[in-house]
């Protein structure tokens, strides 16, 4: 008798993959159009006047959203967040993390990060001490970078079988993005008071957010490989 309810659950759960395969694969498909617009707007910003004239050594990347061009950087970053739905929903459907783990959380916390970036642009310094918010577009940062390089790893740790090796480069980039605080946490150590003065703030924080969106596009290949190694029949 528990090998019969054991084989009736095995056969409910396959069904239920067999049925989410195709919406999962449409989804990682919106996702990776999703980031791909994010790189491209990112990349004419870095390109393009006005905000070619931001050095992207020493200036961060929000420093676009204080100038004209800044609708184009809302653009990327709403892209950016709805790809992250599009990939951690994709995940929960194929199975690959719980509704409620580390990963989902993560990844929540990082598409709350980046949208209120978009309701709370940096502060412009220009016009003296920072805002309240300019705070809290400090802190949205912070959140979003670390969560999401958090989330990705917590998805991916485990993940074994055919797709083991995209697993582990979705769980180093995660890694590496991590890293990246690594020159930040010396200069806070260095300069308290000014520790942004002592880093090339721009440049790490650009490295940081390309490193950020490779894991990301390498969970969502991860995920779209699982949906399709679905048996259809």
């Amino acid at each position: 008798m528990s090998n019969e309810v054991a084989s009736r659950s095995a056969d409910v759960q396959a069904n239920g993959d067999r049925t989410a395969s195709i919406p999962v694969r449409f989804l990682t498909w919106i996702s990776l159009a999703a980031i791909t617009v994010t790189v491209v707007t990112f990349t004419l910003l870095h390109l393009l006047p006005p905000t070619s004239a931001i050095s992207p050594v020493h200036r961060t990347i929000s420093e676009y959203a204080l100038t004209t061009s800044a609708w184009a950087f809302n653009l990327a970053v709403v892209a950016l967040a709805g790809a992250s739905v599009a990939t951690f929903a994709g995940a929960i459907m194929v199975r690959q993390v719980k509704p409620v783990s580390g990963a989902t959380v993560g990844g929540v916390l990082w598409v709350a990060g980046l949208l209120t970036l978009v309701n709370f642009p940096k502060h412009n310094w220009a016009l003296g001490a920072i805002s309240s918010s300019g705070q809290v577009h400090r802190m949205a940062s912070l959140v979003a970078f670390l969560a999401l390089p958090v989330a990705v790893m917590a998805l991916a740790r485990r993940r074994g079988g055919a797709h083991r090796a995209t697993a582990r480069l979705a769980f180093w980039s995660g890694a590496v993005s991590l890293l990246w605080f690594v020159p930040i946490l010396i200069a806070i150590a260095v300069a308290p008071r000014a520790w942004w003065t002592q880093i090339p703030l721009g440049l790490v924080e650009r490295g940081m957010a390309l490193t950020e969106v490779t894991a990301l596009v390498l969970v969502t290949v991860l995920v779209r490989r699982s949906a399709r190694s679905v048996p259809q029949s």
